[in-house]
């Protein structure tokens, strides 16, 4: 507050100012500077915020907010287009994920198709397999005992030797000496 006080015998002017007062006055255009200033930001995010979606919807992506511009978008239409745009790659969204599904349903049926074909593929390999060690032991016996008389054998030299003869062939090679191309299994006790 100001004071104004007159002198008579000097014909002085005197001013009192209060100090609080102008303190205060200065202290409340701080305020108001600093509010002008955070409501001017929040307005231009705002403003940032509505371009940024503008470009981002595709129906509104050619309209440029310009004053050269004749078409722009208010607020409210932008808001509406991304709204329908929203729902729209909902729906889009959804259609796919059932694409999906349906596909993951397909190939989990194709692998189990699969499976069955494998399996019953490979118990005709499995089945093929044994009838023709089938067949190798059959005729593997059969070249063993095709003399008419089954006491003689070949032992792993190469020579006949009785069955009963205890392995003793008529030879005078020595029973310790195995052929170069045998090898010699080695037998651990248990």
């Amino acid at each position: 507050m100001f004071a104004l006080t007159f002198c008579h015998r000097l014909g002085l002017l005197l001013v009192w100012v209060d100090i609080d007062s102008s303190v205060n006055l200065s202290l409340q255009a701080d305020k108001r500077a600093h509010h002008n200033a955070l409501e001017r930001k929040r307005r231009d995010h705002i403003k940032d915020s509505f371009s940024s979606l503008r470009d981002s919807v595709p129906v509104l992506q050619g309209e440029k907010v310009s004053e050269q511009s004749v078409k722009q978008a208010s607020r409210a239409q932008i808001l509406d287009k991304a709204t329908d745009y929203i729902q729209y790659m909902r729906r889009k969204n959804h259609t796919h994920q059932q694409d999906i599904d349906d596909l993951k349903k397909q190939n989990a049926m194709l692998e189990q198709q699969g499976e069955c074909g494998l399996n019953a593929q490979g118990q005709l390999q499995v089945q093929e397999v044994r009838a023709l060690e089938k067949a190798k032991g059959n005729t593997t016996l059969q070249a063993n005992y095709s003399s008419s008389d089954s006491s003689w054998y070949t032992n792993p030299k190469g020579s006949t030797v009785s069955a009963f003869d205890g392995g003793s062939d008529s030879s005078s090679e020595s029973e310790t000496e195995e052929p170069a191309n045998r090898k010699k299994l080695r037998v651990e006790p248990i």
